[in-house]
């Protein structure tokens, strides 16, 4: 089991707190998506910062070739 959130709201906002949260099997390809708390205080690993801003876009848009993204290189927290 994988998983991996990400911070939906700027920090400024309100809602900063509301996150993004994905869990997944790699093996089995069920997915669940949710949002989900994170306290303001937690730092959330960013796994896509180092993609360009349009192919992180499109991932962000698309939860299966997020979730296919993450498992071709291993990424997502078990």
């Amino acid at each position: 089991m994988r998983s991996y959130q990400y911070r939906f709201y700027p920090p400024e906002s309100s809602s900063f707190e509301r996150c993004i949260g994905f869990a997944w099997c790699s093996a089995c390809r069920i997915y669940s998506g949710n949002m989900v708390y994170v306290p303001r205080k937690r730092v959330l690993v960013d796994a896509l910062a180092s993609l360009p801003a349009d192919d992180r876009d499109r991932l962000l848009r698309n939860e299966v070739a997020l979730i296919e993204y993450f498992d071709s290189r291993g990424l997502g927290q078990h």
